[in-house]
């Protein structure tokens, strides 16, 4: 593969993954997230997709010309087309493989074999190759063929039963939360992969599915002691307290579980009779007495706006009013950290994104840059060979 002169990096800003290459032949946002946080972390990726393109491109967007979403999770790659039902697409596929170092699907775990690209018939085309495939359900068991989708994940897993008010009905997690999190999950597992690999030389299987990045996600929760009741999820909330209020402006984020922010959070709206009541002393209290605390809190909310609120608990009450994440391209806090970019785009044209995830002290991250626009990238690639 050719590293791409055009897009201009120091070369001490390549990242730690600097000369790993990475093949992505995946589609919606878990695997090409996925590989887009390798490639902030200086792999070089390339997006294979088929000719109708990624389906993500195709999600409803205000943007008149590129799906927001694709953009937001396709950044820093170089993107070609290959038709893999084509002798031609699969030869120049394989010419790929035979000099990458990862490769990155999420096709169903029956589709590779068909398509000649299953991780026992790579192997044998480049032993070091660090396959990561991605599936709903894993690779055994009744569902493994069965197709797994972020919310789906949701619903089974119990997040949306639990994120529904007690007797209320079930609620939807929104921001693709499982997806998110399996691209990190499937970051991190490369990432070990390609370590080992530097000891044994040999490359392997990496299995990242949304079921165990579910499951992953709800390790405070998966624990059930023998002769407990099945009701074991709720005792992970504290009370009415910490939550979301109202306020004369906007809505405010409180946390006060400790005795000491308990205190602070008393003394800075004005309910000094609470602070040493014990009716209220610890957390099972005052979740316990809900119905009389929370009532007497939105009170003395409702006198100030949520943006002086956080002001005036500052660092003695944890909090945060609740924002737009339109807040974020300006928020001081993450201009500071250096997290929001300028990218230009062939078709989209200029545009703000997130980039940098991760800091590291001696091998900088590169600057990113935009998404493909679909085939971007083929004469580049594919005429090298």
């Amino acid at each position: 593969m050719t590293h791409f002169s055009n897009q201009s990096q120091s070369s001490l800003n390549r990242g730690p993954l600097q000369g790993v290459k990475v093949l992505d032949l995946s589609a919606y946002i878990a695997g090409p997230y996925g590989c887009s946080l390798l490639a902030d972390q200086g792999a070089e990726v390339i997006k294979v997709e088929p000719p109708t393109g990624d389906n993500l491109r195709n999600y409803p967007s205000t943007l008149p010309s590129e799906s927001r979403a694709f953009l937001g999770v396709n950044r820093s790659k170089y993107g070609i087309v290959l038709d893999l039902k084509t002798a031609e697409g699969k030869d120049a596929l394989m010419k790929l493989i035979r000099e990458a170092d990862v490769l990155v699907h999420n096709f169903r775990p029956n589709v590779p074999t068909r398509l000649g690209i299953a991780y026992e018939q790579l192997e044998l085309v480049n032993p070091r190759l660090i396959y990561c495939a991605i599936t709903g359900f894993g690779e055994s068991g009744p569902l493994k063929d069965k197709a797994g989708y972020d919310q789906v994940l949701q619903s089974m897993t119990g997040m949306c039963a639990l994120q529904g008010k007690k007797d209320g009905p079930p609620e939807i997690l929104y921001g693709s939360i499982v997806d998110y999190y399996a691209a990190s999950l499937i970051s991190t597992g490369v990432a070990s992969a390609l370590y080992e690999r530097e000891k044994s030389g040999k490359g392997q299987y990496v299995g990242v599915s949304l079921l165990r990045t579910a499951l992953t996600m709800q390790s405070a929760r998966m624990i059930w002691a023998q002769d407990e009741p099945r009701d074991v999820g709720r005792d992970m909330r504290s009370g009415g307290i910490t939550g979301i209020h109202p306020t004369k402006d906007g809505y405010i984020y409180i946390s006060a579980n400790t005795p000491h922010f308990w205190r602070a959070l008393c003394e800075k709206v004005g309910l000094f009779t609470l602070v040493d009541d014990e009716r209220f002393d610890s957390v099972k209290k005052r979740a316990a007495q809900e119905g009389v605390i929370v009532p007497m809190l939105r009170e003395a909310l409702s006198k100030k706006a949520a943006l002086e609120w956080e002001q005036i608990f500052g660092e003695e009450v944890p909090c945060s009013a609740v924002r737009q994440v339109e807040d974020m391209f300006d928020f001081p806090q993450v201009l500071a950290e250096d997290m929001v970019g300028n990218f230009e785009h062939p078709v989209a044209g200029s545009y703000r994104g997130f980039k940098h995830p991760i800091k590291f002290g001696r091998t900088a991250a590169p600057e990113p840059f935009a998404a493909p626009t679909l085939g971007q990238h083929n004469k580049d690639i594919l005429n090298d060979r």
